[in-house]
């Protein structure tokens, strides 16, 4: 898709609340967490009178919680297919649909863990590993991606006993750092972010191992600030944002 936006404002059957300086809220998939921050401070830098706050989990749910008129102006999945569907369904503007980026998988472990992930997928069947983490593939795409990886080494059988569902990717990387599971398959951008590698270990798992995870946005129907929303998701697509995503170990969309 071409980098500059239609204007929201154009698209029939969409009424905007307000067009001045105001706030919107952002639903991102949870493997945004830390890379959110630094795109954050830069837009805010480029708008210094407008407000964006951002709430994170698992794209699934907030593609059910939009289908239920949640209150959210731009929506930044981990699964392209349900922004795709959003616009098919009438619920966002189609012109305002993009990629952004492509989502990796990586095993992570404690620095103090003893696990050897030289070893590859191949550490989850160590019998020191009781719990793998892996986020709920029922509504996270990175839960998908992992089954996919599992299933595509021949390990699924063997460690299905063992796994726990996150209920998104932060929340998986969360169950490992508390010690609920020894080992976790976890986004790659949540793995290399400075407050998660000074403190853990990684192994990235190759990409022909999962389908890939193709990352989109879209603004809602419903949201209630045009020209911001619109704003931000050109910002998501600036040559600016895509540096700091690289930098986050996502792979990035072939554009500009």
């Amino acid at each position: 898709m071409a980098a500059g936006l239609v204007l929201l404002t154009s698209c029939s059957n969409f009424h905007p609340a307000a067009t001045g300086p105001g706030t919107i809220t952002v639903a991102a998939a949870a493997d945004l967490q830390f890379a959110m921050d630094e795109l954050l401070q830069n837009f805010r830098r480029r708008n210094p009178a407008e407000n964006v706050k951002v709430v994170y989990g698992s794209s699934g749910n907030f593609y059910s919680q939009i289908q239920n008129h949640a209150p959210f102006d731009v929506f930044l999945s981990a699964d392209i297919q349900y922004p795709r569907r959003l616009v098919d369904e009438g619920l966002a503007i189609g012109p305002s649909l993009f990629t952004y980026a492509t989502g990796r998988l990586a095993v992570w472990v404690p620095q103090q863990s003893p696990l050897d992930l030289s070893r590859g997928l191949a550490v989850l069947v160590d019998p020191r590993v009781r719990h793998i983490a892996i986020a709920n593939p029922e509504h996270a795409p990175y839960g998908r991606a992992a089954m996919a990886a599992l299933k595509s080494a021949g390990l699924f059988e063997r460690v299905q006993a063992k796994l726990v569902l996150g209920e998104n990717i932060a929340q998986t990387l969360q169950f490992v750092q508390s010690g609920s599971a020894e080992v976790g398959l976890v986004a790659l951008s949540l793995a290399v972010a400075p407050p998660v590698a000074t403190n853990g270990r990684y192994w990235e798992i190759p990409l022909n191992a999962y389908p890939p995870i193709e990352q989109g946005g879209v603004v809602t129907l419903r949201a209630r600030h045009a020209r911001l929303s619109t704003a931000f998701a050109e910002y998501m697509q600036t040559s600016e944002a895509r540096t700091i995503l690289k930098r986050y170990g996502f792979s990035l969309p072939d554009k500009e």
